[in-house]
């Protein structure tokens, strides 16, 4: 399975993008936001990490390989959880997916249906089961910095390295991530894990 692709970017159309790699050109599809992020790059290499998928109807014996493609292992992070929502799905994911990660993590977090719900392709009732099923597992994505940094460094197992680790992969800076980690840390609360603590790193944050 291709989880990561480098290449030039030849064609930038509304949903799909071409590729080139050697000799090779890939189409790969992308969300609306991903989309944004690429339009001033034609003709620059740049790196996509993706997702690969089955489309067509099983029954009729007409599969075809697709490619989805976004710019930071986090945003691919998130799309998958989005599409784990019953009634969801790869094409109504790619569909709705016209704000960057963040604003969308901030809506579930804050159960703003009204906002979810203007979505293309997700209406009240769906806005309502994506609430339900991903408001505890958004915050890390509501953490993310406005830039797009790859993340490139290992992962420590203790907490506070892990989380440190983690912020820095959603586009924080040194300073801005150990500054978000004293601010919670300061508090003398002991935390079990990252996810623990990037939690209350959000709640700060959301506190203002």
């Amino acid at each position: 399975m291709i989880t990561r692709i480098t290449g030039k970017l030849l064609a930038l159309r509304e949903d799909l993008l071409t590729l080139g790699v050697g000799p090779l050109e890939y189409e790969v599809l992308i969300p609306e936001f991903t989309r944004r992020q690429l339009q001033a790059r034609l003709n620059e290499e740049i790196s996509l990490h993706t997702i690969e998928y089955l489309e067509g109807n099983p029954m009729q014996g007409r599969m075809s390989p697709r490619m989805i493609g976004f710019l930071s292992e986090v945003e691919r992070e998130f799309f998958e959880v989005f599409c784990s929502v019953d009634g969801v799905g790869v094409k109504k994911a790619l569909r709705a997916m016209v704000r960057p990660v963040r604003e969308v993590a901030i809506a579930i977090e804050e159960q703003d249906l009204k906002q979810l719900s203007s979505l293309p392709g997700v209406g009240q009732a769906t806005a309502e089961r994506i609430v339900a099923k991903l408001r505890r597992k958004v915050p890390k994505f509501a953490l993310m910095a406005d830039r797009d940094l790859p993340p490139d460094a290992e992962i420590a197992h203790d907490v506070v390295r892990e989380t440190y680790e983690a912020l820095r992969i959603l586009g924080h800076s040194e300073a801005d991530a150990r500054r978000l980690l004293e601010g919670v840390l300061s508090g003398k609360k002991k935390y079990k894990d990252s996810q623990e603590l990037l939690n209350a790193i959000y709640q700060q944050v959301q506190r203002g």
